[in-house]
C-alpha cells in the first residue's frame, strides 16, 4: 500500500510540474486557492462578531480560524480523491495530477514578472509599477525604476520558496491533500499574518504556523538556489557566499533565505526599508551593492527559479525513489 501511494504521488508531482511548467495556470478555471481565500474572509468576518475585541479574545478567534481553515484545506480535497480512487484510480489520477498543476507557481510566477520587465523596458514608470503591484504586498506608488526591479525579483525568488518548492515537498510527502493543506497555511499568512493593529492578535497563530510549515522548506529552497546558480550562468560561489552570510538577517526566519541566494547570484543587494500601507518598514539588506539593480535582472532572477525548481524535482524525486528501495530492501 504505502509504494502505491509514493508512487502515485511521485508521478502525479511529474506530470503536475511539467504542466505547469509548459502551460501556466488555467484561467478559465476557478482556482481552489481562491475558494480557500474566500473561506478565511468569511470566517474572519463571522468569528469577529462572536469573540471579544480583546488580545485574547482575538488570539483565540485567529487560532479558531486557524483550524477550521486547517481541517477545510486537508479533508475536502482528501475525501474526493479518497472516493474518486476508490471509484476509478485513472480518474483519481487525473485528478490529483490537475490539482498539483493547478497549485504550483512556476510558469505564472515568471508571466507576471517578466510583465514588470516589460513595462520597464517597453513602457512608463507608472505602468511597471501598476505591473509590480500585481505580485507584491508593499507599496507601490513611489517606487523608482530600480525599487521596482528589485521588487519583482525579491517576489521571485521568496515565491520560489512558498511558491514552488514548498508545495511540492508536501505534495512528495503526503499528496495532494497535504499541498492543499499547505497553501491553506501559507494563504492565511498572506491574509492574517501582518503586524499591524488589526492581525496583530488575530493573525498571530496563522503567522507562527506559517513559520513552522516553512522552516525546513524555506532552507531547502534556498541551498538548492544557491545550486541552481551554477546551472543558470550566474554566480555560485558568491551565492552560497552571500547565502551563508545572510539568510538570517529578516525578522522572520524563512524569507530571507532564497533572497539572499538570488543576491549573491546577481551581485546585487536587495531587500532593504519598504512602505506597507503607508508605513515604513525597515528591514536589513541582503547581499553587496556590486553593481546596480537592471531590468534585465528579472530575466536572469526567472532563470534562477527555473532551474532551482528542476533540481527540486530532481532531488525529490531521487528521495522517493531511495525510501522505495530501501523499503523493498528492508
Amino acid at each position: 500500500m504505502w509504494l502505491y501511494f509514493i508512487l502515485t504521488h511521485m508521478a502525479a508531482l511529474v506530470l503536475g510540474f511539467f504542466l505547469d511548467l509548459f502551460l501556466g495556470d488555467p484561467r478559465w478555471l476557478y482556482h481552489p486557492v481562491c475558494l480557500i481565500g474566500n473561506l478565511i474572509s468569511l470566517l474572519e468576518k463571522g468569528i469577529r462578531r462572536i469573540f471579544p475585541k480583546s488580545s485574547r479574545g482575538e488570539l483565540a478567534g485567529g487560532f479558531l480560524e486557524v483550524i477550521l481553515v486547517c481541517a477545510f484545506s486537508l479533508t475536502v480535497p482528501a475525501v474526493i480523491l479518497y472516493f474518486l480512487y476508490g471509484l476509478s484510480f485513472p480518474a483519481g489520477f487525473v485528478l490529483e495530477t490537475f490539482w498539483c498543476y493547478q497549485l504550483l507557481a512556476i510558469r505564472s510566477l515568471k508571466t507576471e514578472s517578466m510583465k514588470v520587465c516589460d513595462r520597464l523596458e517597453n513602457g512608463t514608470l507608472a505602468e511597471a509599477r501598476h505591473a509590480v503591484s500585481m505580485i507584491v504586498g508593499r507599496d507601490t506608488a513611489e517606487l523608482t525604476p530600480e525599487g521596482v526591479t528589485r521588487a519583482a525579483v525579491e517576489t521571485v525568488a521568496e515565491s520560489t520558496s512558498d511558491g514552488i518548492v514548498a508545495p511540492m515537498i508536501y505534495m512528495i510527502l503526503g499528496g495532494v491533500p497535504l499541498m492543499f493543506l499547505y497553501k491553506g497555511i501559507n494563504t492565511m499568512d498572506s491574509m492574517l499574518g501582518y503586524k499591524n493593529d488589526r492581525y496583530l492578535y488575530y493573525g498571530r497563530a496563522a503567522a507562527k504556523l506559517d513559520d513552522g510549515a516553512n522552516f525546513i522548506p524555506a532552507r531547502i529552497a534556498g541551498w538548492l538556489m544557491v545550486m541552481a546558480a551554477g546551472f543558470s550562468d550566474l554566480d555560485e560561489k558568491n551565492a552560497d557566499r552571500i547565502f551563508r552570510r545572510d539568510r538570517r538577517k529578516h525578522a522572520s526566519p524563512n524569507s530571507a533565505h532564497c533572497e539572499a541566494a538570488a543576491a549573491g547570484a546577481l551581485h546585487v543587494q536587495l531587500a532593504g526599508n519598504a512602505y506597507y500601507f503607508g508605513k515604513l518598514f525597515e528591514k536589513p539588506t541582503l547581499g553587496d551593492p556590486d553593481r546596480e539593480i537592471q531590468p534585465e535582472d528579472i530575466r536572469r532572477m526567472n532563470r534562477l527559479m527555473c532551474a532551482t525548481a528542476c533540481l527540486c524535482l530532481i532531488f525529490l524525486e531521487c528521495c522517493a525513489a531511495m525510501v522505495i528501495f530501501l523499503g523493498l530492501r528492508a
